[in-house]
């Protein structure tokens, strides 16, 4: 039996902005692009009076005005938002547990045979913890598993602690949406419901027939197994990228090097702020652009040396934009570091150098 923990953030990124322009809260309030509904961006966050206007995350700006004009724009701060994260994932480091960091504003805990209290008394101390080092409010999922622990999270938001113990999982799924589990997404909820099934709980007991003639008996099998709450899979306590990366869409195809350039330079910082938190350097920087066609090309450069810091990766970036075709406007300019080794062998290698 193990008992996982799911934390999530409440409108992250537009509740740090409430903190920081106390005039805003209880407003409308998106964050996304650059602040200008009227462009190609997409909304990032929503905070929960926006999100009565039906806005959520990845609809377009244009969108989102369109169906509140009195909703506040503000563009995302990736700086911001990174150093509030740093402060929340160092407040689950104290509770000494297994963590899997999802995202920017999520993470799992292993919090089994803790010697921290019940579940409920380690759910609560993470909530307030959390609120006393950043002014933030989370919501706590607590489950058997890291399915239900995520399904759970989101059941009282906002600053919500629901748990769902082992013997109450199909009860507590079985009224839900079936596209309330990972891997039912539009399209695939779109299906089910031609089948007449809606919920979590028709899902559990659909015909598995039915469900392998539509969706293949291993995806039949397995969509079947999650609305029954059923998920072994174990927390990812370490993980290696073999890229980072970065993009943005300009608000109008361009075909001017300085406002690439402009890109560039946010786009690198981020990626030495990733770099430098996973002790990692890089030896290739790839440059992508996508043209008003969208047609998509991308030239790459090893640098001499490996590097974390920002100024080189942007040089490199630069120096390679001679190598692109610009007769057309470009719609994206992306940005990515690879090839990575440590700082320890980077130190290693240069101790070899010297005998």
């Amino acid at each position: 039996m193990r008992t996982i923990l799911h934390i999530d953030m409440d409108a992250f990124f537009a509740a740090i902005e409430e903190l920081r322009h106390p005039e805003l809260k209880g407003r409308p309030l998106v964050i996304g692009g650059n602040g200008d509904p009227n462009t190609r961006g997409v909304v990032s966050t929503a905070n929960y009076a926006a999100r009565e206007f039906g806005i959520h995350s990845a609809m377009p700006l244009r969108e989102a005005y369109r169906r509140c004009p009195s909703c506040v724009f503000l563009p995302v701060d990736y700086a911001e938002y990174s150093r509030a994260s740093r402060e929340m994932m160092e407040v689950l480091r104290e509770f000494g547990c297994a963590i899997e960091e999802v995202g920017i504003d999520e993470a799992f805990m292993d919090i089994t045979d803790s010697p921290l209290g019940t579940p409920e008394d380690i759910g609560r101390k993470l909530k307030e913890r959390i609120k006393e080092k950043t002014g933030l409010t989370a919501s706590v999922g607590i489950a058997p598993n890291k399915l239900v622990a995520k399904i759970a999270s989101d059941l009282e938001k906002p600053d919500g602690l629901t748990i769902i113990p082992e013997g109450r999982v199909r009860e507590r799924l079985a009224p839900l949406k079936a596209d309330r589990v990972w891997g039912v997404g539009e399209v695939t909820y779109a299906r089910l419901v031609k089948m007449g099934i809606k919920t979590l709980g028709d899902l559990a007991h659909a015909d598995d027939g039915k469900l392998a003639a539509e969706f293949g008996e291993n995806w039949g099998r397995s969509l079947k197994e999650r609305a029954c709450g059923i998920d072994d899979s174990e927390l990812v306590t370490e993980w290696e990228p073999k890229s980072l990366s970065r993009e943005t869409t300009f608000e109008r195809d361009t075909a001017k090097v300085l406002e690439i350039k402009k890109e560039f330079e946010w786009m690198a910082l981020d990626l030495e702020h990733r770099l430098k938190k996973r002790n990692f350097l890089a030896r290739t920087v790839t440059v992508k652009l996508r043209y008003n066609d969208f047609t998509t090309l991308t030239r790459a450069k090893t640098m001499e040396r490996p590097t974390a810091e920002h100024e080189p990766i942007m040089r490199a970036g630069l120096g390679l934009l001679h190598k692109f075709p610009w007769e057309r406007p470009v719609r994206l300019v992306g940005l990515r570091v690879s090839n990575f080794i440590t700082d320890e062998q980077q130190s290693t290698s240069s101790e070899a150098s010297l005998f």
